[in-house]
C-alpha cells in the first residue's frame, strides 16, 4: 500500500498494531487499559495511536466493518437557527440514500471531558459535516471525508467550502437601508467567519456611499443577549440612529428588545435588519426584514458535496457559494421625513 493510499483512510487496530511492533490482541489490552501490559510496551502502542490519529471505536459492528450509514454534523449551539434549515436541507438529500445524521453540540465538551469531533469520528461515521468554527482539533481528519457549512476563518485542507456568499448579503443589507434613504446606520456583528464576511460587504457598500461606519460587537458572540448589548451601546453613542443591520436574525432581536427599552417604536424611529431569514424572522409577531441565506440548500448542497467526497476522497476541494436575498418584513421601512 502507497503511503498517500495509507493516509486517505481510517487507521485500524492492525495499523496501530504494526506500527508498535505488537500484536493486535497487545493494542486491545492498552485500549482497555490492562494491567497486564508492560510499560515499554503500552508506551509504544500509545505513540503508535497517537502518531496515526488511530480512535477506537465504540461499536464492535462498526469495527468490524469499517462502514456505516452515519453522518457526523457539529455545531456550536444548539440555539442558532440557522442550523433548523440546514439540517433539514442535509436530510432531503441524506434520508433516501439510508444515511442518518448525527448531530453533536460542540458546547458539551467541557461537560464530557473529550472532543466533540474526536467523539464522532470514534463512532466511525461516514462523513463529517463541520457547521461551526472549526477548532484544531477539527482541521485534522485526513482519513474523514468532510464538509465546511458555512463561511469559516478556517477549514480543514482537502475539504469542500459550501456557504451562502455572506459578503454579497452585507451588500444587499446596505443597499436595502440606503434605498430606504437612510444614512445613520448602525451594524452589530461578532466573531466568526460569516459575520466577517458580512460585516465586511455590509462596510464596502456603506464606504462606497459616503456613510461612516457605526458599528458594535466586535470580537464578542451573536446571541440575543450580544445583540442586545451591542444595541444598547450603540444607541448610547449614537442616539440618532435610524437603522439597525444585525449580523443575524437572533442579534436582531436584542437589537429589538434594546429599542423598546429606549422608549422607541420599530420601524416609525428605527428599521432594523437581521440576516438568515430564520424561523424567528418568519414568526408573525416579529416580522423581521432579513437576508435570506438559502440555509436549506447551503445544507443540500452540503449533503451531495459529502457524498461525493465519499466517493472520491482525493477529488480537489470545491468551494460553492450560495446567493443570498432580501426578504421584506414590518422591521424596516422608509426614513421618516
Amino acid at each position: 500500500m502507497t503511503a498517500d493510499a495509507s493516509r486517505s483512510r481510517r487507521p485500524t487496530i492492525y495499523d496501530v498494531a504494526t506500527r508498535a511492533g505488537v500484536s493486535k490482541s497487545l493494542v486491545s489490552l492498552v485500549l482497555t487499559n490492562s494491567a497486564s501490559v508492560r510499560p515499554a510496551k503500552r508506551a509504544a502502542v500509545l505513540a503508535a495511536i497517537q502518531e496515526l490519529g488511530y480512535r477506537p471505536s465504540r461499536a464492535a459492528t462498526t469495527l468490524a466493518s469499517r462502514e456505516t450509514k452515519s453522518i457526523g454534523l457539529v455545531i456550536d449551539d444548539y440555539r442558532n437557527l440557522w442550523f433548523v434549515g440546514l439540517l433539514r436541507g442535509m436530510q432531503q438529500e441524506l434520508g433516501p440514500l439510508g444515511y442518518q445524521v448525527t448531530v453533536a453540540d460542540s458546547a458539551e465538551e467541557v461537560v464530557a471531558g473529550e472532543g466533540t469531533v474526536e467523539r464522532l469520528l470514534s463512532m466511525h461515521i461516514a462523513g463529517l459535516v463541520i457547521a461551526m468554527e472549526p477548532r484544531e482539533s477539527m482541521l485534522h481528519t485526513p482519513w474523514t471525508p468532510t464538509v465546511v457549512a458555512g463561511w469559516r476563518d478556517k477549514i480543514p485542507e482537502a475539504s469542500d467550502l459550501i456557504a451562502n456568499d455572506d459578503e454579497a448579503g452585507g451588500r444587499l443589507a446596505a443597499n436595502t437601508l440606503l434605498e430606504l434613504g437612510h444614512t445613520k446606520i448602525g451594524h452589530l456583528t461578532g466573531s466568526g467567519g460569516a459575520a466577517a464576511h458580512r460585516r465586511s460587504g455590509f462596510h464596502t457598500r456603506t464606504a462606497e456611499a459616503g456613510i461612516p461606519l457605526r458599528l458594535w460587537g466586535m470580537g464578542h458572540g451573536t446571541t440575543e443577549e450580544d445583540g442586545y448589548q451591542a444595541a444598547v451601546a450603540l444607541l448610547e453613542h449614537f442616539p440618532d440612529t435610524t437603522a439597525i443591520f444585525a449580523a443575524n436574525d437572533t442579534m436582531a432581536v436584542g437589537a429589538l428588545a434594546a429599542i423598546k427599552a429606549r422608549g422607541l417604536s420599530v420601524p416609525g424611529d428605527i428599521s432594523v435588519l437581521g440576516y438568515d431569514n430564520s424561523p424567528l424572522a418568519k414568526s408573525r409577531y416579529l416580522d423581521i426584514t432579513s437576508i435570506d441565506d438559502k440555509s436549506e440548500e447551503v445544507g443540500l448542497l452540503t449533503a451531495q458535496a459529502l457524498m461525493s467526497r465519499i466517493a472520491d476522497p482525493g477529488r480537489p476541494p470545491q468551494r460553492t457559494l450560495v446567493q443570498p436575498a432580501i426578504v421584506s418584513r414590518g422591521t424596516t421601512a422608509p426614513l421618516a421625513p
